[in-house]
């Protein structure tokens, strides 16, 4: 009667850096409105979210500065690769995101694009920039962790 359905993700792109330059907070999933030459880019792992951050314009969000490569075997029609795209939230999740955003210091930031049951999906984190001082702390604490599991490591030698 209806087909199977299974949670299979493939992971396109991942936002490393935010991780680093922010701190995270409240996670949510949104879907993209996507050209078909964007969704064949996407199955081929050619986009880039560095850049990249969600805005939210008259009860609409968009994912604004995200790169998606044109699509290679295409002879017309190719997209912008630097365009705004529409994401899609519920009513309750933009106006809950409107009135955390403006708060001091809160953007939304995109951590990964992936696809979900054949979906191509964003997943967009509220942040917080951190400061010099922040980064420089989570820097000595990375460092403390690869210096114990080396040494852990030596240890089972």
């Amino acid at each position: 009667m209806g087909a199977k359905q299974s949670n299979e993700i493939k992971i396109v792109c991942q936002n490393k850096k935010a991780r680093f330059e922010y701190e995270l907070g409240d996670r949510y999933e949104a879907g993209l409105v996507l050209m078909g030459t964007e969704v064949k880019s996407l199955r081929d792992g050619k986009a880039n979210l560095v850049d990249a951050y969600a805005k939210l314009d008259n009860g609409e969000a968009y994912l604004v500065g995200a790169h998606i490569s044109p699509y290679v075997n295409t002879a017309f029609g190719n997209h912008d690769p630097q365009r705004r795209r529409k994401l899609l939230l519920n009513r309750k999740e933009i106006s809950k995101l409107i009135g955390k955003v403006k708060e001091k210091g809160q953007s939304l930031i995109p951590l990964k694009l992936y696809f979900k049951n054949g979906l191509a999906k964003a997943e967009l984190a509220l942040a917080k920039g951190k400061k010099i001082y922040d980064k420089r702390q989570s820097m000595k604490e990375a460092d403390s962790k690869r210096e114990l599991s080396r040494s852990l490591k030596e240890l089972r030698r």
